[in-house]
């Protein structure tokens, strides 16, 4: 964990399919490779710790939209046995019918047994892989994201949903245009994220930015199938509560 972090971990996200969205804490990505993400340092390997973190977190689901999104820094194999339990109890209670995890590439051959462990109880799970872009060679090469594929036909059979990063040095307003197209075409739906300044070696660009404030959001804002997050924050989720001492 990394000190003086203290996040808002649970939110409502009315436009674009309505839902609630959790912000947990695991034991962290296995792949930790990515020149962009340190999303990985908000864990621990203190098993108790994050059961009851994340125990304090779920107790604010309500089940308005009947929709949940579970977020954490890594993969849902990456949560823990006993959060994993209070979660499936969860959706029960609440009426929970579809519910959204993340997943990395290495961890796909687990997706479809884990969807099969929620339709037991009545509940459509639905999987997003941070994908980045379909530029193989610029997502391995200069992102390392660790996806050892370029189908995205063969990307699909495994995951619903993609995350897209833009904003930053080697993309332009036509390749991630490209981007957004081609998860649509082959995915139920698209996340664009664009690039914030963090401690890792690819930074945001502020051309890029601009260009795709010009020539992409334009087209996609009114999309419900792309949600579009300018600040990683704009689910909610994430922001750091800054907690006055007494």
């Amino acid at each position: 964990m990394v000190e003086g972090f203290n996040p808002v971990r649970y939110s409502v996200i009315t436009e674009k399919n309505p839902r609630e969205i959790v912000m947990l804490v695991g034991n962290g990505c296995k792949w930790r490779k990515c020149r962009f993400c340190d999303y990985h340092l908000d864990s621990s390997i203190d098993e108790d710790f994050n059961f009851n973190l994340n125990k304090e977190v779920l107790s604010h689901v309500t089940g308005i939209y009947h929709q949940l999104e579970v977020i954490n820094s890594g993969s849902f194999v990456d949560l823990n046995v006993k959060t994993m339990e209070l979660i499936k109890q969860i959706c029960i209670e609440k009426k929970i019918h579809q519910i959204h995890f993340e997943c990395h590439w290495m961890h796909k051959e687990k997706v479809m047994d884990f969807k099969k462990m929620f339709a037991h109880i009545g509940v459509e799970a639905i999987i997003k892989l941070g994908l980045e872009t379909f530029d193989y060679d610029f997502r391995e090469r200069v992102l390392v994201k660790g996806i050892d594929e370029k189908s995205p036909e063969t990307i699909a059979k495994y995951f619903d949903e993609i995350n897209l990063l833009q904003g930053i040095t080697g993309q332009s307003a036509e390749s991630m245009i490209y981007d957004i197209e081609t998860g649509l075409k082959y995915f139920e739906r698209v996340c664009v994220n664009i690039m914030v300044e963090n401690g890792m070696p690819i930074k945001p660009d502020a051309k890029v930015i601009e260009e795709f404030r010009k020539k992409v959001y334009p087209r996609y804002v009114d999309n419900d199938r792309v949600d579009i997050l300018m600040e990683n924050t704009d689910f909610g989720v994430g922001k750091n509560q800054i907690v006055e001492s007494a």
